[in-house]
């Protein structure tokens, strides 16, 4: 019989004031016990819409029936035949917009905590089992993978399997794409990543760091190199700036530069040689996912006030529900329905040099209201006449959206791409239009989520497959 409990069970957190100051998981998991209580409120639906929700297909009733019964291996492996990142899916995954969205519970209640179960699950392993992968027999065909991201990571997992040669060609000195550059160690563990990686290494796949395709050697001459296929899941790591006065100026930053300078360059610990500004006042452009995650750190290097800036409402906030909760506890303050309109600077006292090169000092922003909705049901913003102010600020981190960078594009012959810089593709296979080429994930899409990377990459994965055995 099914636990009929209209809530979740919560989730433990480090408290705001503690948590704010230090750069460990703020979540800090399900025990045994509540993962147990919280598998109760499944109520096995035969028709299964939860895994209807999921990019990856992962089957949801299955693995919690085994938590259930307190099996907890078998829970992982029902997870691991579809995921290859589960400890990360768990964690980084917009779960209410998926598969809890579909779950009947969340009718007349709060759906059950799939994510939360899928992260205890995969902690649960990863304390308490000893990777024992075996290879696959080796099929003599090779693959690259262009990009250890989450579709590149699950692209190559899945090819692994089925005994191809993958080599996974990663332009940073660290495998993990998003994974470790972008996210905050506070929401995903850099170790819980490597593990992951590391499990994929045991399939046999080969990860070659500080190789930029396009660059260090271009898409073409893979194939001359002998591999029959090529995934490109790059990613999308350039930036976007809204084209205002004063972004040059300096401690202006775009999210990604700022994330990755903590994330993946430990900006935030003492010894780190990567140079970055410790504002008291920090203001950050957009309402996403990266944009809490830059607003949150900011917060913990020591910044004493912090401002979300962002022209629509709460409503519209494209962020996390839990992302934007965790901020507002930590005293990160929303600027709503508010646009920026010019960056202020002055100059160094001993700087001679022209304005544009001196320091931030705040930021000129409007007033907006909602207008009617567009062809698409958004409501448009609508600056308001009269409306200026400027926020105090000595730092701003443009957070407003990446685009896929074009050296890929640029160095690949026939490879097409749209307005915004993606590669075009076959939504049925992630087929380019260059023979033997596939990709998928951001840098076909623009700036997605980890889960939908990982299905591009499954797509993907299958429809290499297919081509090569013929």
């Amino acid at each position: 019989m099914a636990d009929m409990s209209p809530k979740k069970n919560p989730m433990p957190v480090q408290p705001p004031e503690i948590r704010s100051t230090n750069f460990k998981e703020v979540a800090l998991g399900y025990s045994e016990q509540t993962a147990l209580a919280e598998a109760a409120r499944c109520l096995d639906c035969k028709n299964m819409p939860c895994v209807t929700g999921c990019p990856v297909n992962v089957h949801i009733p299955a693995f919690i029936n085994r938590i259930k019964e307190g099996d907890f291996k078998g829970a992982y492996q029902v997870i691991a035949k579809s995921s290859s990142l589960p400890a990360v899916c768990g964690r980084v995954c917009p779960q209410e917009s998926q598969c809890e969205a579909k779950c009947v519970r969340g009718i007349k209640g709060e759906p059950v905590g799939i994510g939360r179960l899928e992260r205890f699950v995969a902690d649960w392993h990863n304390s308490h089992m000893e990777e024992n992968l075996e290879k696959a027999e080796p099929n003599g065909h090779k693959v690259a993978v262009v990009g250890s991201g989450p579709a590149g990571l699950t692209c190559a997992g899945d090819l692994a399997k089925k005994g191809y040669s993958v080599t996974v060609f990663e332009a940073l000195h660290l495998a993990g794409g998003v994974l470790v550059y972008g996210i905050p160690e506070f929401r995903l563990p850099k170790e819980i990543v490597k593990k992951e990686v590391d499990a994929l290494k045991k399939l046999g796949v080969t990860i070659e760091t500080n190789i930029i395709i396009g660059k260090t050697i271009t898409v073409d001459e893979l194939f001359s190199l002998g591999y029959e296929a090529v995934f490109i899941g790059s990613g999308a790591g350039l930036p976007r700036f809204m084209g205002i006065e004063g972004e040059s100026l300096k401690g202006v930053y775009s999210a990604n530069e700022f994330l990755t300078r903590n994330n993946l360059m430990k900006a935030y610990e003492k010894t780190s040689e990567t140079p970055i500004m410790h504002a008291k006042k920090v203001a950050v452009v957009g309402g996403g996912n990266v944009a809490m995650d830059a607003a949150r750190t900011a917060l913990r290097l020591g910044a004493e006030k912090v401002y979300i800036v962002y022209r629509r409402s709460l409503d519209e906030l494209p962020a996390r529900k839990e992302e934007v909760e965790h901020a507002m506890e930590e005293g990160i303050e929303f600027k709503l329905l508010t646009n920026p309109t010019r960056i202020l600077g002055y100059n160094n006292p001993d700087d001679r040099r022209d304005i544009k090169n001196g320091f931030v000092k705040g930021i000129e922003c409007v007033k907006m209201e909602l207008g009617e909705p567009d062809a698409s049901g958004r409501r448009s913003p609508i600056e308001i006449k009269d409306s200026e102010f400027v926020l105090d600020v000595e730092s701003v981190i443009m957070a407003i959206g990446t685009s896929p960078n074009p050296l890929i594009k640029d160095t690949t012959e026939g490879l097409e791409v749209n307005r915004r810089g993606g590669i075009v593709v076959r939504e049925e296979s992630g087929l380019t239009s260059k023979k033997g080429v596939y990709a998928g994930g951001d840098a076909v899409t623009g700036a997605a989520t980890v889960i939908l990377a990982m299905g591009a990459g499954k797509t993907a994965a299958k429809a290499i497959d297919e081509y090569i055995m013929k």
